[in-house]
């Protein structure tokens, strides 16, 4: 049985906040992409995306390794595969020994162009790019180019034959924005480390729960199903959503937050019973995480304040979701609750640094692990 051990949820090309090759895509060009697995098993494979291609793209090669190692992958027995316009191809199952909190480098060879490719903007590890073929190039020196962002790559899996996968959903928050590039400090790594269980992040940076957005991906309530739910091995949904949907009609500043409609607690109700009702479907369990304080930052105001509350007390009360975790008050400032800790505040008193991403995961791990 396999079991997702890492997981990146697909976005549309866009210019993003930092450089990056979605817009142009590649072309005869290999691409080599660092990922860090919650999970091991003997055997791997891995799931390539163009959910947001309007043309098919052609892999020329692939190959996955770790600790110098290479080995070729292969699509239904072949070594060069497509994947369709708005479509997904998972490799076939090869031997390559991994094991949990283990770095993984997937290589993909372009040799036709691929036009914009989907991509997930905010990887906080490098990926690198160079000419020609590199599949086999283990010491790297032929990739002369970087980025902060993971191009095709979905998912990996392992045949870990578990089933007790936790699925963290949100934005930027669990994407990892705040959190030092290059360390595996966002709260999900940490959280596989404490938990022993794999981890999937489905965060994206900017992501709603209610509106879909060119440069933060579709709506929650409409990504879950395909970044979560039909991934295997997950049986627990931790729900961080909805704060951009509070705060982005507080400033006209960032044209990329439009549309940027004023929300109401109840329609952020509704979209979280959504969510509900999908993952309960679909057998797994329910975490809600209220949200945390944002007072300082640009997603502030009077009216985000009282959506906020009414909504955390919600979370906190209705009793709807199979557990709760109270990040607000953990990560509260204790001199003012709508602001976040000065210890735990990355600057833009909006996301955590690496130690308020810590505690997060350290609140989460110990009410997984008491929960029901």
């Amino acid at each position: 049985m396999f079991t997702t051990v890492w997981t990146a949820s697909p976005q549309l090309p866009s210019e993003g906040f930092t450089p990056n090759w979605s817009q142009e895509g590649f072309w005869r060009q290999s691409l080599r992409q660092v990922v860090r697995l919650s999970g091991g098993g003997d055997r791997v494979r891995v799931r390539l995306s163009h959910a947001y291609g309007t043309s098919p793209v052609r892999i020329a090669g692939a190959s996955a390794g770790c600790a110098g190692s290479s080995t070729r992958l292969t699509f239904a027995g072949g070594p060069d595969a497509e994947i369709p316009a708005r479509g997904e191809i998972v490799s076939d199952a090869v031997q390559l020994p991994v094991a949990a909190g283990e770095s993984m480098t997937v290589t993909l060879y372009f040799d036709t162009a691929t036009g914009p490719a989907t991509f997930h903007a905010q990887a906080f590890t490098t990926s690198r790019r160079g000419e020609g073929d590199l599949l086999d190039d283990r010491d790297g020196e032929g990739f002369d180019a970087a980025s902060e962002s993971w191009y095709f790559l979905s998912a990996v899996e392992a045949d870990a034959g578990r089933t007790d996968g936790v699925a963290l959903f949100g934005d930027s928050l669990t994407d990892g924005f705040g959190s030092t590039p290059g360390a595996d400090r966002r709260w999900s790594d940490t959280l596989a480390r404490l938990t022993g269980r794999p981890v999937l992040n489905a965060g994206i940076g900017g992501n709603l729960l209610l509106n879909d957005s060119a440069w933060y991906g579709e709506k929650g309530v409409h990504r879950l199903r395909r970044d979560v739910l039909d991934r295997p091995g997950a049986d627990t949904l931790v729900v961080l959503l909805g704060l951009n949907d509070i705060g982005f009609s507080e400033t006209d500043e960032q044209p990329t937050y439009k549309p940027a409609p004023v929300v109401e607690a109840d329609e952020i109700i509704a979209g979280y019973r959504e969510l509900i009702r999908q993952a309960r479907g679909r057998g797994l369990s329910v975490v809600g995480a209220t949200l945390l304080p944002f007072g300082g930052s640009d997603h502030w105001g009077e009216h985000a304040a009282k959506v906020s509350h009414e909504v955390n007390a919600w979370i906190r009360r209705s009793g709807e979701y199979d557990a709760v975790v109270d990040l607000q008050r953990l990560m509260a400032d204790p001199q003012d609750p709508d602001r976040l800790d000065p210890a735990y505040d990355f600057g833009d008193h909006l996301h955590p640094n690496d130690e308020g991403y810590e505690v997060m995961a350290e609140a989460t791990a110990l009410r997984l692990q008491g929960r029901w």
